[in-house]
This record gives C-alpha cells, sequence and structure tokens, in this order.
C-alpha cells in the first residue's frame, strides 16, 4: 500500500457511487477503471473492506477490494434468476422473523442455507415473543433446521430476551441483519444501538406485514464498536448455488443418504434406504425430508438457469465489442 492508498469499509451503496467509512468520516467514492474487466462477484458490496486513494477535494477512488471472510447471495427472482449479492463480511447474520403470521419454518430455513453457504453464524431471531403464547415450541422447532443455528425469542419493544444477544455485541464484531418487512429489525436495531437511530413503522393488522423501513443496504457503526448491517425486508428468498449451506442445513439428512445401500438410491423403493428406514423409525420426519427435496431442487434449476443467462451475456459482450457497440 503506497502513501496515497488507504484502507475502508463500504458503509453505502447508491447506483455508481460508494460512501466508504474512514477514521470516522464518510467518503464518497467511484470505481476504478479496471473493475469493468471483473466479474459481478468481485465488485464492492456493504460490508467490504477496500483499498482507495483518498481525494479530499472530490471522489476518490476504490482500487481493490480486500478478501472476503463471509459474502451471502441470492438469485433475484425479479432478474431472471440472477444473483443478486448482498454484503460482505459478516461475523453473525440475524434472521429476523415474528412471531405471528410472518412466521415460516420454510422461509428460515431458506435463509439459514443462504447464511451457511456465505460462510456466516446463523442466528434465528423470533421477535414480538410478547404475542405468542407458546414461545418455547417455535424455538424447539427452528433448532431442528440445523445444528448450526442459534436461536433467540426477543420482544425489543418491552426488553424481552434481549440480554441473552450480549455474546454477540462485542467490539469488532459484524452482525447482518435479514428478514421480512415488518419483522421488527428496526426496533431490534433501535434497541441494540440503545438509542431511535431507524425508524419504524406500523404493522397492517390485515396480515402482519409491514410497510419496508430500510430502502436500502446499509452499514451502520454502534458507539460499542459493534458494525451493523441493516437491510430492506424480502418476502421471499430462493437458493441458487447453494449446494454446500444446503449441506450444512441438512446435515442429518446428507450423512443418512451416505448410509443407503447403493450409492445412487433415490430413497423410492430401493432396498437398504436409511432414508426411508429413519422416516418409519420416526428419526426423520418427512416433512423435512421433502423440504430438502424441494430445497435441493430449486437449487439446482435456478443455478442451470444462471448458467444459461451467464452464456448469453458473455455472448452479447463479445458481439458488442466486436461491433464497437457501447451502452
Amino acid at each position: 500500500m503506497n502513501n496515497n492508498e488507504n484502507k475502508g469499509r463500504i458503509s453505502e451503496i447508491q447506483k455508481n457511487t460508494y460512501t466508504i467509512s474512514f477514521q470516522g468520516k464518510e467518503v464518497h467514492a467511484k470505481l476504478k477503471g479496471s473493475f469493468r474487466e471483473t466479474t459481478a462477484s468481485q465488485l464492492p458490496v456493504v460490508g467490504d473492506y477496500v483499498i482507495f486513494n483518498y481525494n479530499p477535494i472530490g471522489d476518490s477512488v476504490i482500487e481493490s477490494v480486500c478478501e472476503r471472510n463471509s459474502f451471502l447471495q441470492r438469485p433475484d427472482q425479479a432478474k431472471s434468476c440472477t444473483m443478486q449479492y448482498m454484503l460482505a463480511n459478516a461475523d453473525y447474520t440475524f434472521i429476523i422473523t415474528s412471531l405471528n403470521e410472518d412466521y415460516s419454518y420454510n422461509r428460515i430455513a431458506r435463509y439459514v442455507s443462504v447464511v451457511l453457504q456465505g460462510g456466516s453464524v446463523p442466528v434465528v431471531l423470533l421477535t414480538k415473543s410478547d404475542l405468542c403464547s407458546n414461545v418455547g415450541r417455535y424455538v424447539r422447532e427452528v433448532e431442528t433446521i440445523s445444528d448450526k443455528v442459534r436461536v433467540h425469542a426477543v420482544c425489543a419493544l418491552y426488553d424481552i430476551g434481549l440480554e441473552e444477544l450480549s455474546e454477540y455485541m462485542k467490539s469488532g464484531i459484524t452482525i447482518a441483519l435479514l428478514g421480512s418487512s415488518g419483522a421488527g429489525k428496526s426496533t431490534l436495531l433501535n434497541a441494540m444501538a440503545g438509542k431511535e437511530i431507524m425508524k419504524t413503522s406500523k404493522v397492517r393488522e390485515s396480515d402482519s406485514t409491514g410497510r419496508h423501513t430500510t430502502t436500502h443496504r446499509q452499514l451502520i457503526e454502534l458507539e460499542n464498536g459493534v458494525s451493523i448491517i441493516d437491510t430492506p425486508g424480502m418476502r421471499e428468498i430462493g437458493i441458487a448455488r447453494a449446494e454446500a449451506g444446503l449441506e450444512d442445513t441438512f446435515s442429518d439428512i446428507v450423512e443418512l443418504e451416505a448410509m443407503c445401500r447403493f450409492s445412487d438410491c433415490r430413497h423410492d423403493s430401493e432396498p437398504g434406504c436409511a432414508i426411508k428406514a429413519a422416516i418409519g423409525s420416526g428419526a426423520l420426519s418427512e416433512e423435512r425430508y421433502m423440504l430438502y427435496k424441494s430445497l435441493s431442487s430449486e437449487n439446482t434449476r435456478n443455478y442451470a438457469k444462471k448458467k444459461e443467462i451467464a452464456k448469453w451475456a458473455k455472448t452479447a459482450k463479445k458481439f458488442k465489442e466486436a461491433n464497437n457497440i457501447w451502452m
């Protein structure tokens, strides 16, 4: 690193302008021209550490992205399954779902798989616990998703269960917040910060959903040295390129599959099938196995679509270059 280069962290992205958190200041920056030759996954995202040339009178220039210790991504269904690169370098990812109509075992399993695939630690926070009469049942149910997931029931409004989060609130730690609109992310963030730093919106009583309080991803540095990456609410989260995450989430099923008599067992009518035996004995629920099959199938299907899209995008780029067409 030369004398003009500095290391900072991406805190916000608006179109082509990047905001870098650097020594307590916000520095606006653009990408170096060489980034045009990189893939989309190599572009900076919120949470990335970057090397940049500081310009005190204009936009600074981002030279490179530092190595990531975690990287969360998902398929963007609105863009034909192209990948959406969400955030980087989150030590823990709080998967926030409220104990009302927002609760979905299936969706939480999706989040857990995406987080494990990205190399972060999934922590499920069941919010609005004051509205639920059987909190323990939901905690136990979520714990069955994976032995790698941590679960806490909280109510930020009445300061219930928040003391359990102290183990994550240590200086230098980065926590990402994921969840649906109205799940209580902003209320939780305010409670974690000890003051109101995010506006909250009311939840519609008709369907227990809320408006999108957070409109874009942003990194917020708390006074205690903890960094929070807040994200917009997501009504659904797809699965693609998440083989390792699915295997981590459903490690019990993966282990059972390896015990089948035949390596190409379809777990249908073959003799010596460990999956069928486990379901028959009650050691594995059929619902859990069907969820694993569904998510694995979706992952394969979306990945195939992405590969096809990438092939056509590469062909289009070559055509533009050959014909000197620039957008």
